[in-house]
């Protein structure tokens, strides 16, 4: 075993810890280092009274300062909305083929329209407005219901076969087979003639037949050039510009169990100042008419 080493005169006491001879010495920490410590606790018990700290199950103590980080958002939200009211209120009070005419109001209309697309619209249409299967592609030229500032303003105003707004565009494919409205020979042959329309069909031989299907059932919405109608939403079937898919079994399932898509009426969300700002970034993004 090693020696116990000696005390020597003017060694701090020692823990009593000891490892193979060894002891600790109980060196004191530094004054400084003490009152810094210290004055730390003392300033976390203050802050903790000041500010919003303790967690509690559905908020946090607020702190005797009221302090609080969302009255700040809210407050800066505030000061925004107040320095942006003029221009606000002029782009409420212009016609909305007049907008673009000014360029001080269309600057504004499309920056504020593109933030609130980024906020509200990218979701279904993507951040770049290119849609995706069953959402429009914002950046063509093929719509629905209409590219005018106007059509798309409406849309977005009361939006599309919803329950919230007595103005939203409706229109309703039938079912044709899910309804028997159609023998499955008949549906066949009338997606083998929509097919053709802008590309080649799965059974050219069908063709013929499937040209009276249409005639007798979809040219009535879809025109009897199948060009389609914006009165009532139903898209052109000879473009080659597909909101579900043009291969055969897209197209099937269309006319099997019909398509139903759902839009929001944006004016219980948005005011008419972001409306009408949203639809100026739409129409300018290449598609507008």
């Amino acid at each position: 075993m090693s020696k116990k080493p000696e005390m020597k005169k003017g060694d701090p006491e020692t823990t009593g810890h000891s490892w193979d001879g060894i002891e600790e010495f109980n060196n004191p920490l530094p004054r400084w280092w003490l009152w810094t410590f210290y004055l730390c606790i003392v300033w976390a018990v203050g802050y903790t009274i000041a500010y919003p700290a303790w967690p509690m199950i559905n908020s946090a103590t607020a702190g005797v300062m009221g302090w609080s980080t969302r009255a700040n958002v809210a407050a800066a939200i505030t000061e925004v909305e107040e320095a942006n009211a003029p221009i606000n209120a002029k782009l409420e009070a212009t016609e909305l083929t007049a907008i673009s005419s000014d360029a001080e109001l269309n600057s504004y209309a499309v920056s504020a329209g593109s933030a609130v697309f980024k906020t509200w619209c990218a979701q279904c249409h993507g951040s770049g407005a290119a849609g995706a299967v069953g959402y429009p592609n914002l950046l063509d030229d093929d719509w629905l219901w209409g590219g005018s500032i106007e059509d798309i303003h409406q849309t977005v105003t009361a939006g599309i076969r919803n329950t919230e707004n007595d103005d939203a565009r409706y229109s309703e494919m039938p079912a044709f087979g899910r309804d028997e409205l159609l023998e499955a020979a008949e549906i066949d042959q009338v997606v083998n003639y929509v097919m053709s329309l802008s590309g080649e069909p799965q059974d050219a031989s069908q063709v013929a037949a499937g040209a009276l299907v249409f005639a007798d059932n979809c040219s009535s919405c879809h025109a009897e050039d199948a060009t389609g109608d914006r009165t009532q939403g139903a898209p052109n079937l000879s473009d080659a510009i597909w909101l579900f898919g043009g291969d055969y079994a897209a197209i099937s399932e269309s006319v099997n169990n019909a398509r139903f898509g759902v839009m929001p009426a944006w004016s219980t969300r948005l005011t008419e100042a972001q409306i009408r700002a949203v639809s100026a970034y739409v129409h300018q993004l290449g598609g507008g008419e």
